[in-house]
């Protein structure tokens, strides 16, 4: 399990959503188009030892044939390296920027796609030169190359690679049989069967990958008892890569949407080479669709939780995703509003359109649950929030793979929309202890303990009409702490302090959001704002792995034994006027508020509990 976790947590090495999107993985180019999802295959197994070649991740769309001449890759952000002598001959020890993306992604070989597929059509050059690559990988780096990571963690991508070079060879040859020169390449792929057989990475989306690798050697090879590991693996593996409720175990929303693209392709693959896959990955993959239909958000997109880039949901046709996909344009309207599933996620919204447009609902995502594990971050209690069809609470997002403090800090509790205490270094399960839905408000209580003596309590409650956030956070600690409520603002706003309120805006939009910091139980402080600070590092928004842009986050700040800290997040009309007094009845405090001329009253008990009651 050590070598499986550090081997996530620098690579993440997976195939790429086969839409249109960014990725959720070292992504290949953020950018790229895709192929689309497999159609549905008939109920009943196809009856063809069919292997289909599964693209290249899109990595092959920045290495045109004439680069793969001149022996250059390009991945990401570096310039096209040459890697090679431009005879073929690679050096495939070579890491310009260090990258172990990068390095990943030239051992796995998809950077020869444009070349195996023109090698395909009959250009016999084209087909010389990736042979001669992929014969120079498997001559330098003979069997076992496990000490290597990035042969190793590639392995799963080379083998698709591999199998797509023999396709080339027997239809740009024109041959049935796979001529003598290329018998290495049959030996090859059996040295691949062999080490993915030996090492399994789990029950995840690696080692998804690997048995789709495994059963494509054992259909392509006509190897029965490949097909077999590789697909009672499968059978094994649905049942903890996403549970009854569709959530994954990625702990990450672009992870999961990946998922469901990867068990689709699994079914798929199956069939067309004759084996059933039963009803489980089916139903399981129904479930993983809902889920994804009620995390849209109202702009298209998943929330950025874990290792998530910003994904738009894919409107798979047929299915649930296709109204959450297409902005409310298309399909059948969903019917659940909010959802609490046991992986750690509240997905909910105000609405879906009904009455009124799409974008213009509040969404809102809130994390607890299981600790942290691969592609999770410490981002239990965090929420994010979308409103007035504009982000309002966002996540720090994704910095990539690389091993570095703008990794640490976008997955530790300074990146996320929490209650953070200073000293607190674990990354403990979360209980979500309570939960009330109502026609327009909801509320959950949460609770942990992030760090030895130190116990944590989140109160949330959202409401409709005014669409706004109350959030009361608690910390207690057996020593003087420094307590923080975060709350990370899009990299647009401009964020203004008068007392004990916040305006942050884009300047010249139409939208503002105010976030007040309210006393109970204890005095205020000063608000802090900080953006685009680098020691320590914080105030920074991860769109992409390699766009980061400096946004500003908003501080409520306390010290000493404990904590107690009420904010209200509204967003309104820029010109709208948010207010308001307290007054105190008996144990309780009630809030008044006034948003844009609406006025609304929460009630905030002793213990934390908070309830609408106007």
């Amino acid at each position: 399990m050590i070598p499986l976790l550090v081997s996530a947590a620098v690579l993440a090495a997976v195939l790429v959503i086969p839409w249109g999107g960014s990725e959720p993985e070292a992504a290949p180019d953020p950018t790229v188009s895709h192929t689309p999802e497999p159609p549905t295959a008939p109920p009943t197994p196809v009856k063809q030892n069919t292997y289909t070649c599964p693209a290249y991740s899109g990595i092959d769309h920045a290495n045109p044939v004439a680069n793969l001449y001149q022996d250059k890759f390009t991945w990401g952000t570096t310039p096209p390296t040459k890697v090679g002598d431009g005879k073929g001959n690679i050096n495939w020890r070579i890491n310009p920027d260090k990258n172990p993306s990068w390095y990943m992604w030239l051992h796995s070989l998809r950077w020869l796609g444009q070349g195996i597929n023109a090698g395909a059509r009959g250009d016999k050059r084209a087909l010389q030169r990736v042979s001669n690559i992929a014969r120079d990988w498997v001559n330098d780096n003979p069997y076992s190359w496990k000490s290597d990571v990035g042969a190793y963690e590639s392995t799963m991508h080379r083998t698709n690679v591999l199998i797509c070079l023999r396709e080339a060879v027997l239809s740009g040859l024109h041959v049935v049989k796979l001529p003598l020169t290329y018998t290495w390449l049959d030996d090859a792929l059996m040295e691949h069967a062999w080490f993915l057989q030996k090492n399994y990475s789990g029950d995840w989306n690696h080692g998804t990958d690997e048995s789709l690798a495994l059963f494509g050697i054992g259909c392509t090879l006509q190897r029965n008892d490949l097909k077999k590991i590789a697909s009672d693996r499968l059978t094994s593996a649905i049942k903890t890569s996403i549970d009854t409720q569709g959530s994954t175990n990625e702990q990450s929303t672009a992870y999961a949407q990946f998922n469901y693209a990867l068990w689709g392709r699994a079914i798929d693959v199956l069939r067309k080479c004759g084996v059933d896959p039963g009803t489980t990955i089916v139903a399981r993959r129904r479930e993983l669709a809902k889920w994804l239909a009620l995390a849209t958000n109202s702009l298209g997109n998943l929330p950025q939780l874990g290792d998530s880039e910003v994904v738009r949901t894919v409107p798979v046709p047929g299915t649930v995703l296709e109204y959450a996909g297409t902005l409310g344009k298309q399909g059948i309207r969903p019917t659940q509003r909010v959802g609490i599933f046991d992986g750690g996620y509240v997905f909910g919204r105000t609405g879906w359109g009904e009455t009124r447009p799409f974008t213009q609902e509040s969404t809102y995502s809130i994390r607890f649950g299981p600790s942290q594990k691969l592609h999770g971050h410490n981002d239990h209690t965090s929420v994010t929030y979308t409103s007035h069809g504009r982000d309002i609470l966002i996540d720090g997002g994704h910095a990539g793979y690389k091993i570095d403090d703008w990794r640490f800090w976008a997955k530790s509790q300074f990146a996320h929309n929490e209650l953070t205490v200073k000293s607190a270094t674990g990354h403990p399960e979360t209980k979500l202890v309570r939960s009330s839905i109502g026609a327009t408000s909801e509320y959950y209580e949460l609770h942990d303990s992030p760090g030895a003596g130190i116990d944590r309590t989140r109160d949330v409650l959202v409401l409709k009409d005014p669409d706004l956030m109350v959030v009361l956070d608690r910390g207690t600690s057996g020593s003087e702490e420094d307590y923080s409520t975060l709350w990370h603002l899009p990299s647009d706003q401009k964020v203004v302090v008068s007392g004990n309120r916040a305006v942050a805006a884009k300047p010249g939009d139409r939208v503002k959001t105010t976030l007040l910091q309210i006393p109970f139980q204890q005095q205020t402080t000063p608000i802090e704002v900080v953006s685009g600070s680098q020691d320590p590092i914080q105030g920074w928004h991860y769109k992409t792995i390699d766009k980061r842009a400096p946004a500003p986050v908003v501080k409520f700040n306390r010290s000493g034994h404990d904590a107690s800290i009420l904010s209200v997040i509204a967003a309104t009309r820029t010109k709208a006027v948010v207010s308001y007094t307290t007054t105190q009845q008996g144990s309780r405090m009630l809030l008044n508020l006034k948003v844009d001329g609406v006025t609304t009253v929460i009630a905030v008990a002793a213990d934390g509990t908070l309830q609408r009651i106007k």
